[in-house]
């Protein structure tokens, strides 16, 4: 087992991997930005380093060089920056470092998206239609005729690195050129590249991926799947597993196809498969995560499997821990993102301090975070904040249990998407799992008559304790003079 590990990331994902490693008796190295000096994961770390480059977390030779310096025999890049950095792989291997992760020729097939898509294709696995090259700025006029090829609506993509930012759903022409001028702009800002590719769009679809284990022994495991169909601006803020659409029938296909892709691409370590599946039921592969997830919380919650454990054991040579029989898909594990951003400002960054920071807690309630009261939330990072994940043995008890798990949080000194979340735990469609990816289209904001009130009423009645509690009744000096008694004698 390894004897230092450095953590090439922050925030919740960085707490995460410290405290695994503490848990395999492995020293955790941090490193931080001046805008996160104060974070968790760098008051729990063994060792922290300051990053002294403008690049910050993505520079691959300042990591390298503090890994170097503080002595760690591998590297954790966690998800997002360098965690499908083939090249960052790669040197991390000349440098004598394990990179924990999948390896440099595994992060270069499923990067390329178009590649792995075509690659999968050829296996004989359903694919969504799409342009057959990617497109830079200048091409639009290339990348205007393929569209009309593939027809509206349709989906502009990064062509490396996940969905999200980088993603733009255009229903009509009228819209292409500007979304595909958003798609190229979040894309070289977050990954460095503005090629972007094209994609048929299904409405409404779910999104659902199966997580997989592999070990360099040619052991490889599904771990159930889940249900990412709730987002916001094209990143989740819902998570459930098991998907509720899915019959036993497809949830078996498409745990089938997830393995026969992970083998295609010799996967290693931790690593999902994502799909788009239609409203016939049918699943078809859109891209392959070859690294820990944001939303594998979840799925450690409903099958007690520690993945980021499992991501070192299988960087240190061990094989898996778990077969397919060891898995364990009992009840149901809800995954909410509480994200330090303004709802009611379009949902706009809300970096701050934070002055009230209440967590909930009870039986199967967990908390993923890196703030505590006091710290600062920087503006320059997602704004992932922390994430609840409950788990009931049926989906009416893991509903009830995130609906009086939101509630009982609290949080003052920045704006959050607390009020978002709690909306969506009691929505009808929501609670019946008939959602799709058109369900956050969906104007959730919008506050009912009954709440309005109620909120109305508290408002006015903080407003008026507050007010009366600072009132200081006073006599003005003019009618202590007696004036205005002197004025009405007669003469004498």
């Amino acid at each position: 087992m390894f004897r230092k590990v450095l953590i090439a990331n922050r925030g919740e994902i960085a707490v995460r991997i410290v405290r695994a490693c503490r848990d395999l008796g492995i020293a955790a190295i941090a490193v931080y930005d001046p805008a996160d000096r104060g974070s968790l994961h760098v008051r729990l770390a063994d060792q922290a380093y300051p990053l002294t480059t403008p690049l910050g977390y993505s520079d691959a030779n300042e990591l390298l060089r503090i890994a170097r310096t503080a002595g760690a025999d591998a590297i954790h890049p966690g998800y997002g920056f360098l965690a499908e950095d083939s090249a960052f792989a790669q040197a991390c291997d000349d440098h004598g470092m394990v990179f924990i992760g999948s390896n440099s020729a595994c992060l270069a097939l499923t990067r390329n998206k178009i590649a792995a898509i075509e690659r999968v294709r050829a296996a004989g696995i359903a694919t969504i239609r799409r342009s057959m090259r990617s497109f830079l700025p200048d091409q639009y006029a290339a990348l205007a005729e393929e569209a009309e090829q593939i027809g509206y609506p349709l989906v502009v993509k990064s062509s490396i690195g996940g969905r999200g930012r980088g993603t733009r759903l255009v229903r009509q022409p009228a819209d292409l050129e500007a979304m595909v001028h958003a798609a190229q702009s979040a894309s070289r800002s977050l990954l460095g590249d503005a090629h972007v590719y094209l994609e048929a769009a299904i409405l409404p679809s779910r999104n659902v991926s199966v997580p997989l284990l592999g070990d360099a022994y040619g052991n490889l495991i599904h771990l159930g799947e889940r249900d990412a169909s709730i987002q916001r601006n094209n990143m989740k803020i819902i998570e459930e597993t098991p998907a509720p659409s899915l019959s036993a029938r497809q949830r078996e296909q498409i745990w089938q196809i997830a393995l026969k892709i992970g083998r295609l691409f010799e996967l290693q370590g931790v690593g999902a498969i994502e799909f788009v599946i239609d409203s016939n039921g049918q699943p078809f592969f859109t891209e392959i995560k070859a690294r820990i997830q944001v939303e594998h919380s979840a799925t450690e919650m409903l099958t007690r499997v520690d993945m980021v454990g499992e991501q070192l054991r299988i960087a240190a040579g061990l094989p898996l821990s778990y077969t397919q029989a060891d898995v364990r898909l009992d009840g149901v594990a809800i995954q909410c993102r509480i994200n330090a951003e303004d709802p009611w400002n379009n949902f706009l960054p809300s970096p701050g301090r934070l002055d009230v920071f209440r967590l909930p807690g009870g039986p199967q309630v967990r908390i993923d975070t890196y703030a505590y009261v006091g710290c600062e939330i920087p503006v320059m990072y997602d704004p992932l904040l922390a994430k609840l994940v409950v788990w009931g043995a049926t989906r009416e008890e893991a509903i009830g249990r995130m609906r009086r798990a939101l509630r009982d949080m609290a949080i003052c000194g920045v704006q959050t998407n607390l009020l978002l979340l709690q909306r969506i735990s009691t929505d009808e469609q929501f609670c019946a799992g008939t959602y799709t990816s058109e369900f956050s289209r969906r104007h959730l904001m919008s506050p009912s008559p009954t709440d309005s009130l109620a909120d109305l009423a508290a408002i006015a009645a903080i407003a008026f304790v507050c007010r009366a509690g600072s009132a200081r009744p006073t006599t003005p000096e003019r009618y202590t003079t007696g004036w205005h008694r002197n004025s009405r004698r007669l003469p004498e």
